[in-house]
């Protein structure tokens, strides 16, 4: 046996497992973008893209309230479908691959989850900004963030294909909460946008989504 043969791995010249996640962990710029697409991040953004434009002409066009001031309903509606998109792309169609990477996978699910959540309150709040919604940076970044806070805790209950449906059911939810004015910092939807109690309650559904993402991400029931 040559020396070259004593350091060759087992199974012949092909690259074993350890081997790939080895080079993996020493590219993590291209483990990144390879999360990204099979996340199918691309297509989220252009989703959330076309939320924050939806959101601009139902507030100029007063879809909502006719000719009166902008109605605080139709943001919330909107809000919901973005964290929507939020939680369905935390799951992806191919499992986590990512997982014989070790310690990256985390980071990478922790990455994925805030950049799309920055993403949709940046878009919403450019299209309320534009549209002239009172106080809407501020509402639309504290509501952006507690419904996809929801979103990322419904994907690792739900899995990524039903996460939509905790952050759709609060924003029905949150709708008849400003209807009917309800005070409880836990509809922060309802609440105006300096309520602190209100954004203690959004952060702190937040942080405990985030923590869950990276932690466990989506559930897979195909390899439970």
């Amino acid at each position: 046996m040559t020396a070259a043969d004593a350091h060759r791995p087992p199974g012949g010249t092909g690259t074993t497992q350890a081997g790939r996640a080895s080079l993996t962990r020493s590219r993590p710029g291209r483990l990144l973008l390879l999360h990204v697409a099979s996340r199918r991040v691309p297509a989220a953004l252009a989703v959330l893209a076309a939320c924050g434009v939806l959101l601009r002409l139902g507030l100029q066009w007063h879809w909502i309230n006719g000719n009166g001031p902008p109605a605080a309903e139709l943001p919330v509606m909107i809000e919901g479908a973005a964290a929507a998109v939020i939680a369905v792309v935390t799951g992806s169609p191919f499992g986590e691959p990512e997982r014989a990477t070790g310690r990256w996978l985390p980071y990478l699910r922790l990455a994925d989850a805030l950049g799309l959540t920055l993403a949709s309150a940046a878009v919403l709040a450019a299209g309320a900004a534009a549209a002239g919604l009172p106080g809407g940076t501020l509402a639309i970044a504290r509501n952006v963030a507690g419904l996809a806070g929801l979103g990322l805790l419904s994907s690792a209950v739900l899995g990524g294909l039903l996460a939509w449906i905790g952050p759709i059911a609060y924003a029905v939810v949150a709708e008849f909460a400003i209807i009917e004015a309800w005070t409880t910092p836990w509809m922060w939807p309802a609440r105006p946008p300096h309520d602190w109690g209100a954004a203690l309650c959004a952060g702190l559904a937040l942080a405990a989504g985030l923590l869950v993402a990276a932690l466990r991400g989506a559930r897979d029931p195909a390899h439970e």
